[in-house]
């Protein structure tokens, strides 16, 4: 192990100093503590499960912190903090518990070992909690084909890391194992695979749950088994919690709507029609005509953002857009974007501030830039817009229907656009139809809608077998070749006000949704 400096002492493998120094000792204490709290809630029972978590310091970065670790098959509710191991930040013992008298058994660090590491590794972890609580453990039975846990429209998922309450939550679940360590390649797979994800199932066993701190961690924990334990009361009671109203099981059984949504049907005409578990709607010419967008949105959010800086100055929201702005703002003028003039200091004053703030936001929306400075204070200009009723979302006729029936036959319909979560929920939240939220699972936002990539990240997200059971539906012919080189079946939309597309684009069309 190489040689770090934590406050003023030397730490190598054999610095006693800093073993036996507060931040140590304190974060022993921290575990002990909270593995009898995790008892008393049924997480590590038996001498199952387990805690691991960095010792803080701040001149320390994470990836080099030491680890604590709680020792395999104790009672968890007696262990004390001179029972904890010390690992240095690649796994190696630097301190072990002293054998206690029968009929304890001789001190063993916790078998979870090597998937504690894979997490910080990989996730930059500050805490990895690892529960046998059998909420986590029955929720991976319910449908023991399944390689995903699923829930939406639920308000304990704002409490897991990146989720609001309309996003989709997934956990992925990977198959037990006789012995825990030889679950570290299927645990780093689906960390791999599931990048947005905070915690992996395993079947019939239980869950680990990884967070940037302790607090992160435990926090996300108890959220995910309350989550758990409301997805199996909902499955008693033949509600689907998968989908956002909550509603029955359509079909008599999830099994059953499971396979007919994996099963092709063949048409009158004995065309093969594929089977679609997914459909990704673009907004811009799609659900909404692009002047409502290009004649209504921006230059609402044009007008209005003098008024709405100054209004919410010194709000904490406002003070966090005019953070990403200001930075923006100054990687512009490094790079000499057309249209960028500096921002001065707060001791200028709010109307220098924002005098100059309005001069770059208009320049950016002039530009029609996508970056996240500009859509986050749009985002929040719309929503006072929409609340005040100054604002309405507008969808064409034919799109309330084909969600309703969509919804009806188990489809989950997420939108994707270039706007952020927020402006989508606002759009489709305070529609002209009415609120149509309801019938969506979720809202998606792509690096580049223009890509292969962003529609490969897709399919892995919403958890399709094969990429072309999701539809994506979109005007935009460059869209529409990224998506099908990522193996999706493409329809391009067809509506008023569109550009052209090429001659021979190869593609389906449609004027309405109801045509799908």
């Amino acid at each position: 192990m190489a040689a770090v400096a934590l406050n003023g002492v030397k730490l190598g493998t054999t610095s006693q100093a800093y073993l036996e120094s507060q931040p140590v000792n304190d974060t022993k204490v921290l575990i002990s503590d909270l593995c009898r709290q995790f008892y008393n809630l049924g997480w590590v029972s038996g001498t199952g499960g387990s805690i691991t978590i960095k010792v803080h310091d701040e001149s320390v970065p994470k990836p080099q912190q030491l680890v604590i670790m709680s020792p395999s098959g104790v009672q968890k509710e007696r262990m004390l903090p001179e029972d904890m191991y010390v690992l240095s930040p690649t796994g190696s013992v630097l301190s072990s518990p002293s054998p206690k008298p029968y009929p304890n058994k001789p001190p063993k660090c916790s078998d979870c070992g090597p998937l504690f590491m894979k997490a910080y590794e990989m996730c930059n972890a500050g805490a990895v909690i690892h529960s046998h609580g059998i909420e986590s453990c029955l929720v991976t039975m319910i449908n023991p084909l399944s390689k995903e846990f699923r829930i939406t429209h639920m308000e304990m998922i704002k409490g897991i890391k990146g989720h609001g309450y309309y996003d989709e939550l997934v956990v992925p679940i990977i198959e037990n194992t006789a012995y825990e360590y030889e679950l570290t390649e299927s645990l780093a797979k689906a960390i791999e695979a599931y990048p947005k994800a905070t915690a992996v199932l395993v079947r019939n066993h239980g869950i680990y749950v990884w967070g940037d701190s302790w607090i992160s961690a435990k926090t996300q924990a108890e959220c995910y088994h309350y989550l758990f334990d409301a997805a199996i009361k909902l499955n008693q009671l033949g509600l689907d919690w998968s989908t956002p109203l909550h509603g029955p099981i359509h079909l008599g059984s999830r099994k059953h709507r499971d396979i007919s949504m994996k099963a092709g049907t063949v048409d009158s005409d004995n065309k093969y029609e594929p089977a679609r578990r997914c459909i990704v709607l673009d907004i811009e010419g799609t659900t909404t005509p692009i002047s409502f967008v290009t004649d209504v949105l921006f230059p609402y959010a044009r007008d209005n953002v003098g008024r709405h800086l100054s209004a919410t100055y010194d709000d904490a929201e406002t003070k966090d857009d005019i953070k990403l702005l200001r930075s923006q703002v100054q990687d512009d003028l490094e790079k000499g974007v057309v249209g960028a003039v500096p921002i001065p200091s707060d001791e200028a004053g709010k109307e220098e501030v924002v005098g100059a703030l309005v001069a770059n936001v208009e320049s950016m929306i002039k530009a029609d830039r996508k970056i996240t400075a500009l859509k986050q204070l749009q985002g929040h200009i719309w929503r006072t817009g929409f609340e005040k009723n100054e604002l309405k979302g507008v969808v064409f006729e034919d799109v309330p229907e084909a969600l309703m029936k969509w919804h009806d036959q188990g489809i989950k319909v997420y939108i994707y656009s270039s706007g952020s979560r927020l402006a989508q929920r606002l759009l489709f939240g305070y529609s002209n139809y009415g609120d149509l939220r309801k019938y969506l699972s979720g809202f998606l936002t792509p690096q580049n809608k223009k890509e292969t990539r962003s529609y490969a990240e897709i399919a892995e997200s919403v958890g399709v077998d094969r990429p072309s059971e999701v539809l994506f539906v979109t005007d935009v012919f460059q869209e529409a070749v990224a998506a099908k080189a990522a193996g999706l079946e493409v329809i391009v939309s067809i509506r008023p006000g569109n550009g052209p597309l090429p001659d021979s684009h190869g593609f389906k069309t449609i004027n309405s949704f109801s045509e799908i």
